[in-house]
């Protein structure tokens, strides 16, 4: 799997990265949502450099000019609900990309540590050679990430694999190194230092999901 680690050369990502880990700017849940969806097009803009482009002559008030347009298709996935906001962000790049949404969480059925990854609700285009781009803003275990793929390569084989994610941890990235094809790419804005007891991210940033959208029930 190729890794892209985007945080490693100072940029504007790195103030986005700054401003959602701040515990007192990130309760401001419109700023959190907006600065998910900037770090989202800044990784789309990187990922693009990897995608197929095609020739294209565009006419001016003066002449015509050539220029060059994606010659892909694209299919945006995000993981509900947390990835909805990193989603807008790609969105807002690759706006003629289909749609795709896909919910999994943690099932703790002893009410432990112990859990196992439920994937349910599905509506996600026909991902047959198109360019899959799975984005979910935290990977921790990385279990969440794996059980989607397996759940969408079942029903057909894309072109290329994208993996996006905000704030990653190291474990998360070495279980998807093992448990996922060598041709994915993953992009990554941000790896932190480790898992806690819990499988939390340290330091992280707190619940993607419940600060861009509330707590849950």
């Amino acid at each position: 799997m190729k890794i892209h680690h985007l945080s490693e050369r100072n940029s504007v990502l790195n103030h986005f990265l700054g401003e959602i880990r701040d515990h007192t700017i990130q309760k401001d849940r419109l700023r959190f949502r907006r600065n998910i969806e900037r770090i989202g097009e800044i990784l789309a803009y990187e990922m693009s450099k990897e995608f197929n482009y095609k020739n294209w002559e565009i006419a001016t008030p003066l002449d015509t000019k050539k220029s060059a347009a994606i010659n892909d298709k694209i299919i945006i996935c995000s993981i509900l609900r947390a990835g909805l906001t990193l989603h807008n962000g790609f969105l807002n790049y690759f706006d003629g990309a289909e749609n795709g949404f896909i919910s999994a969480y943690r099932f703790h059925p002893n009410n432990d540590n112990d859990f196992e990854i439920k994937v349910e609700y599905e509506a996600v285009s026909d991902i047959q050679g198109a360019n899959l781009i799975l984005v979910d803003p935290m990977l921790a275990t990385g279990q969440s990430i794996v059980a989607v793929f397996n759940k969408l390569i079942a029903k057909g084989t894309p072109k290329e694999i994208h993996l996006a994610v905000v704030i990653a941890a190291p474990e998360g990235v070495k279980y998807l190194e093992s448990h996922l094809p060598d041709y994915c790419h993953l992009w990554i804005a941000s790896i932190d230092q480790k898992l806690n007891e819990k499988n939390y991210i340290v330091p992280g940033l707190g619940d993607a999901g419940d600060l861009a959208f509330g707590s849950k029930l």
